[in-house]
């Protein structure tokens, strides 16, 4: 199951001097089989070491001793260390905080460079903590979430329908056939979602009931790892996490409300277990932004947001949607009800690129008397801000958006649903005044492909 982030490893491993490089993902999405995989097809010698196994690798990590590391790596592996045509994995770690710091003695050395990576599961809560001591400038960050569909297209040995959707463009049509299969397919996704072990139970079995106790073993890792989050994750804590971790798969896509996750807890500590999901990449944040400006985040306002769960396949299993119910639901209700579609609009643009820029997402709204508003997403292209809706239905029903045009004086929208490609203009009214826009509406599958679709649009 080859992922788009071997992409960023190729260009990586073919630079002269290629800085240590740290994996950061939530749990079981795949970080570890990326670095075998690309070992292999790069031919190089693997000395991979979870260093949860060896816990006084830190040690030797604090004194800066890069003769001594070595030695360690080659004790712990069993063989002798050639600098050319190897690769040293330290996986798992946060671990070994130490670690991190000691990474940038693999930069400094002179003489033969030996390229290394290191990940780890619950990292996020190490780089909180011990952001002060990172090697900045000296190591590079690769950020990794669930596949995407077109991987998962890939798993399944689809490569014929996954290359016509890399050639597509902006203004091409897609041929009836093709957009039937992806559309049929983007259900069974729904149910599997990206998790690579649900995926890899899906390609071997085609069973979707293997599917969901897979789904269910790694929901079950998520909350057996929550006594891992930190020293002062008492029985209070503990108890307010596992009831945020079970309110969000039912609530993606609204404003969050701590009174609601707990009314029996003050909304410190509410937010506080939200902040560790997180920070473990469990749940994905999706802030609201004036959109009054570039960057979005300088214009964010952090005390409203809204959630996605890490997983559309482990959001429908905690929901208990099945394929019954997915297989059922028609074309305008999967668009519109449960939030399946937001959350798999989301999942696919936070994770749409090569791994470069740490996950984000933003969405607008005003919560003004009589004139309450909501735009689900916003992409930024260069410095063209593009709204981003997920709906079924026709466009003057679209009133949120045509809001957001106004006050933002944008003539660019972009909406995902389960029709083919089009793009139309448009003019309507608003607050008395005629807007005018296009609007580029694409099929839900081609989600993760918005932000490059547009770019190439503008730069053609």
């Amino acid at each position: 199951m080859r992922r788009v982030q071997q992409l960023r490893l190729d260009k990586w491993i073919s630079k002269a001097r290629p800085k240590p490089l740290v994996i950061r993902g939530a749990r079981q999405v795949g970080k570890s089989t990326l670095v075998r995989n690309f070992a292999a097809e790069q031919k190089l010698d693997l000395f991979e070491i979870n260093l949860e196994n060896y816990p006084e690798m830190d040690d030797i990590f604090s004194r800066k001793d890069f003769s001594g590391i070595l030695k360690a790596v080659e004790a712990i592996c069993d063989k002798p260390f050639h600098a050319k045509n190897s690769l040293i994995f330290f996986d798992e770690i946060q671990a070994t905080p130490a670690g991190l710091a000691a990474l940038r003695l693999f930069f400094d050395q002179t003489g033969d460079y030996i390229p290394v990576i290191a990940a780890g599961s619950l990292l996020e809560f190490v780089l909180a903590e011990y952001s002060h001591s990172m090697p900045v400038g000296r190591i590079e960050f690769l950020h990794m979430g669930p596949m995407k569909f077109q991987e998962f297209l890939d798993a399944l040995g689809h490569q014929a329908l996954r290359g016509q959707l890399e050639d597509f463009r902006l203004g091409d049509s897609v041929n009836p056939i093709t957009h039937k299969k992806l559309l049929s397919l983007t259900r069974e996704f729904l149910a599997v979602g990206g998790m690579p072990e649900a995926v890899s139970v899906y390609v071997h079995t085609k069973s979707l009931k293997e599917v969901q106790a897979a789904q269910q073993y790694i929901v079950d890792t998520f909350r057996d790892d929550f006594f891992k989050y930190g020293t002062k994750i008492d029985a209070k804590t503990l108890r307010i996490l596992r009831n945020s971790f079970d309110y969000i798969p039912f609530h993606v896509g609204q404003k969050i409300k701590y009174s609601k996750i707990s009314s029996e807890d003050k909304a410190e500590s509410v937010k506080k277990s939200l902040d560790i999901l997180s920070l473990a990449r469990v749940i994905l944040r999706i802030v609201s932004s004036s959109c009054n400006g570039m960057p979005l985040a300088s214009h964010a306002n952090h005390k409203i947001f809204k959630c996605l769960f890490l997983d559309v396949g482990l959001m429908n299993r905690r929901c208990g949607v099945d394929w019954a119910s997915l297989s059922k639901l028609d074309d305008t209700r999967l668009i519109d009800e449960g939030k399946i579609a937001e959350q798999f609009v989301g999942q696919e643009l936070l994770f749409g690129d090569e791994g470069i820029a740490p996950p984000e997402l933003f969405f607008w709204h005003r919560d003004e008397k009589n004139s309450a508003a909501e735009v689900d997403y916003m992409l930024t292209v260069g410095d063209l801000i593009l709204p981003v809706e997920v709906k079924s239905g026709k466009t003057g029903a679209m009133k949120s958006l045509h809001r957001f045009l106004f006050e933002k004086n944008l003539s660019a929208a972009l909406r995902f649903d389960l029709n083919p490609p089009s793009q139309g203009d448009f003019q309507v009214i608003t607050d008395g005044q005629p807007i005018k826009f296009r609007l580029h509406s694409l099929p839900i599958y081609m989600a993760g492909m918005g932000q490059r679709l547009f770019e190439l649009y503008r730069a053609g």
